[in-house]
């Protein structure tokens, strides 16, 4: 159970990338094989390269390699650094936390009024139902890695530079 909590955005990145390929793969086949396209296609793809790239940005949180820049921060003395850290931390995850608010207002908005998708006419909070939570994920991977940082379980970086 604690490899599934530690390596959840892992398991669904492998799990959608890979339904994503062969989803890709097949479109290919049938457009070039019958000259007609699999429609839905475009639609499961744009969607599933938004879940993805959320669920990757809370594995590059929980690994601390999210970019920064880092030119002022690079100079600072260790102490500035570590305030500076912190405060990247906290900045990073109250914009985290006010992005899932808003990504279930807009959730809600497409559950209440009835949204349905353009091309299989699914609900269309059906696709959007994973951006709230994955950006709650990203903020508790962001803490994670903050608590490691300072606790010393590993060298604290900020986009690369040492702490």
């Amino acid at each position: 159970m604690k490899f599934i909590i530690n390596e959840f955005e892992k398991i669904v990145c492998t799990g959608l990338f890979l339904s994503m390929a062969l989803l890709g793969f097949a479109n290919v086949v049938v457009r070039y094989g019958t000259n007609y396209s699999l429609a839905a296609t475009e639609e499961l793809l744009t969607n599933g390269f938004l879940i993805l790239t959320i669920f990757g940005a809370a594995i590059a949180a929980r690994r601390g390699e999210h970019l920064a820049v880092t030119v002022l921060y690079n100079v600072l003395p260790r102490h500035a650094k570590t305030v500076v850290f912190m405060l990247s931390v906290l900045l990073s995850v109250t914009l985290l936390c006010m992005s899932a608010y808003f990504s279930w207002e807009v959730l809600s908005n497409q559950f209440n009024s009835g949204t349905r998708s353009y091309g299989l006419g699914l609900p269309a909070w059906y696709y959007h139902v994973a951006v709230p939570f994955g950006f709650i994920l990203i903020a508790i991977r962001f803490l994670q890695r903050a608590w490691q940082e300072m606790n010393g379980n590993v060298e604290a970086t900020i986009g690369g530079a040492d702490v």
